[in-house]
């Protein structure tokens, strides 16, 4: 079981992840006999950006008296999927290496337009990602929309099927992710077995289409080393991944009608469709029921269960990464798998 403050209901894996890197930054300082910090340019980046965001707009409760204008320290890693200690400690100069998927995930709860994305990464002592790399910046616009986006199980993924956003909802029907399993194609030939039932034609399209995806993401980003490295594990540790990728096999992801097995609810049926986002290479995965159907009734109760689960964040193990929109992206139709959370309406970076 994680630590305390590295537990989160929907997202989980990035606590994991960061871990290692706060102990080290600790130990350093110790060994340099350093018990003061300064503030980065980052920290006060982050510190003034936050004041600027308010609950409302984050899809938050106000929540009575507020001592700040903006989102709080707490607030702003629920929304980024990371602890509340990692934030501080970015903010206050005590952690001053953050990786590229926390310095996303920030910019992603906190809103930023491309050109303050980009200054973000800066600040961090990163290279922003460029023209060459899968993009995973969602505009204010359409952040909003996503907001709005409520009692139906929603994610973004990129362009190489790896999960950016999901809210409670898409969560709690699909189940947590972490690590690499944020990404669906991994999760489809390397990782568990999925809660979404598949007869073998239909394993075998979802196989086809997702090789092929991702071939065409690696054509579109040659300069991606991530996902070089996605496509050369994939290719190592899956004779059926390596067989597809080298035969070049053809196939394409069709919108339809997918059955998960949910352990609490049982079996619930939804139409799967994938919205694109013109200039963005990013997938909107959008999850319904036909109303008033017992499909409807059991994802109404699933929903009553996430705001439960949130109720109580510190009874369950938060999977970093993404936070929920961390785990493995699910595509709709062939690429993806299932579906997501809760009656809670945010939407959360996964990182």
């Amino acid at each position: 079981m994680a630590p305390a403050e590295f537990r989160h209901p929907t997202f989980g894996r990035r606590q994991f992840e960061h871990r290692a890197f706060e102990c080290l930054e600790a130990k350093q300082a110790a060994e340099a006999g350093q018990t003061e910090f300064e503030q980065t340019e980052f920290g006060r980046t982050v510190r003034r950006w936050r004041d600027r965001v308010s609950p409302q707009a984050a899809g938050l409760p106000a929540g009575g008296h507020r001592r700040v204008p903006g989102l709080r320290r707490e607030e702003l890693a629920l929304l980024a999927g990371i602890s509340v200690d990692y934030v501080t400690r970015l903010e206050q100069g005590r952690a001053t290496n953050p990786s590229e998927q926390v310095v996303e995930a920030l910019g992603r709860a906190l809103r930023v337009s491309a050109a303050e994305r980009e200054h973000l990464f800066r600040v961090a002592g990163l290279v922003p990602p460029g023209r060459g790399t899968v993009p995973a910046h969602l505009t204010p616009g359409v952040q909003r929309m996503l907001d709005r986006l409520t009692g139906i199980p929603v994610a973004v993924s990129d362009a190489a099927w790896t999960l950016l956003l999901a809210n409670p909802l898409y969560t709690a029907l699909m189940g947590q992710r972490r690590g690499s399993e944020r990404n669906a194609v991994w999760r489809t030939f390397l990782g568990p077995p999925s809660r979404v039932r598949h007869t073998p034609q239909s394993q075998e399209d979802l196989e086809v289409s997702q090789v092929c995806a991702l071939r065409a993401a690696a054509r579109r980003y040659p300069a991606d080393q991530r996902l070089r490295r996605l496509v050369a594990e994939l290719r190592a540790r899956s004779e059926r991944f390596a067989q597809l990728w080298d035969s070049a096999a053809v196939g394409r992801a069709e919108a339809g009608r997918k059955t998960v097995d949910h352990p609490q609810v049982g079996a619930v049926t939804l139409d799967c469709d994938v919205l694109s986002v013109a200039g963005s290479d990013l997938r909107i995965l959008v999850y319904t029921a036909e109303p008033g159907s017992p499909d409807a009734e059991r994802l109404a109760l699933l929903a009553v269960l996430g705001t439960e689960m949130l109720s109580h964040p510190q009874g369950r193990e938060e999977p970093r990464g993404g936070g929920a929109v961390g785990g493995g992206s699910e595509v709709a139709g062939n690429v993806g798998d299932g579906a997501g959370t809760g009656g809670d309406r945010r939407l959360r970076a996964v990182g």
